[in-house]
């Protein structure tokens, strides 16, 4: 009975293989036809149309071939990014937007648009297919190996990159800073000013001032980022640099860069960070992600393990970091206690005190 059990439980493991496999040999296909629906403006005319529409009215639209239309509308369809909408008998089917549609258009609220049009171009695309050369030991950056310098010699020096970086950041900051106002609430009751530490173009510290306008906020990044930034009001855009020193606040506030960084470089951030703040009233706020332990996996452990994949690629020494990294960073940089709390996102928020 035993040796049965055994054989069927292999035939099962052979089967789900062969099923498998595909997943990783076709696996790149999602991204590009996904990229392809961003490119087209599929989900931006169906909702202007403003009703489900049909292939003949879509294909019109975009200027598309509807056999070839057809065809991408069934794959993005059968993984539930559109929809069908059921006509009557005899009549064309008609294609509607959902939820997860609605991220691939260009201006809406939760957009996502910009994020996958980062993440697939060949600049971020070409780093991927030397990552073993990461892995080994010794090895060198692969997104260096792919374009002869690190991401961020490369982002300042192509500013149609860097428009596009921190366009992307901006799509994670409209869905991460509700998540977090709504999860952590009072997070910044009592303070006056607040810095955003790599605030990119400032769309993550307008949004914390609109939902704390008591706040004076200070968007800080790099120069060249910060010299493009568009003006806004309760915020001041400064220019510099993390690790020669942080502008002044009550608070300081680090959304997704942490993680770009080894230990070493983590720290001297933070370090920076603590100065910036009162030693008997500041905080410093981070947003990053955690990754969790076997026994307290959720739905987005998967996308964070993913992540970690992608800092692998694209950064020459970041990783995402469990809680016992994370406190240990934490400790170094000369923090006495922090908090750490789950958020509706991929990130947590980590509340560090001197």
């Amino acid at each position: 009975m035993e040796e049965t059990q055994r054989e069927f439980h292999h035939e099962e493991e052979e089967e789900h293989a062969d099923i498998n496999i595909w997943k990783y040999i076709l696996g790149f296909s999602e991204m590009a036809v996904v990229k392809c629906a961003i490119d087209l403006g599929i989900a931006d005319a169906i909702e202007r149309h403003g009703s489900p529409i049909t292939l003949s009215d879509l294909s019109s639209t975009l200027g598309c071939a509807p056999s070839l239309l057809y065809r991408i509308m069934r794959f993005l369809m059968h993984r539930g990014i559109f929809k069908e909408k059921l006509t009557t008998q005899g009549s064309p089917e008609r294609y509607a937007q959902t939820p997860l549609s609605r991220r691939l258009m260009r201006q809406e609220e939760h957009s996502m648009a910009a994020f996958i049009l980062m993440e697939s171009s060949p600049v971020m695309l070409a780093p991927w297919l030397s990552l073993s050369a990461r892995v080994l030991a010794n090895g060198t950056s692969s997104f260096e190996k792919a374009h002869g310098e690190d991401l961020w010699s490369y982002t300042a020096a192509n500013p149609d990159h860097s428009q596009l970086f921190n366009e992307a950041m901006a799509c994670d900051a409209r869905l991460v800073v509700p998540a977090m106002i709504q999860g952590c609430p009072g997070l910044f009751d009592g303070l006056n000013s607040l810095v955003d530490v790599g605030g990119g173009n400032g769309t993550t510290i307008k949004l914390l001032v609109k939902a704390c306008p008591w706040l004076q906020g200070i968007n800080f990044d790099l120069p060249h980022v910060v010299s493009v930034a568009a003006e806004i009001s309760g915020v001041k855009h400064v220019g510099g640099d993390m690790f020669e020193s942080v502008p002044k606040a009550d608070a300081a506030f680090i959304l997704w860069v942490l993680h770009d960084w080894a230990d070493k470089e983590c720290i001297q951030i933070l370090k920076k960070c603590k100065e910036a703040i009162p030693e008997d009233k500041g905080k410093v706020i981070i947003v990053d992600a955690v990754i969790q332990g076997q026994e307290e996996m959720d739905k987005l452990t998967d996308a964070r393990l993913m992540l970690d994949m992608v800092t692998m690629a694209h950064t020459t020494a970041g990783k995402e970091r469990t809680l016992k990294e994370w406190g240990f960073v934490l400790g170094e940089a000369g923090f006495s206690r922090y908090t750490v709390k789950p958020i509706r996102a991929l990130q947590s928020v980590i509340e560090a005190f001197p």
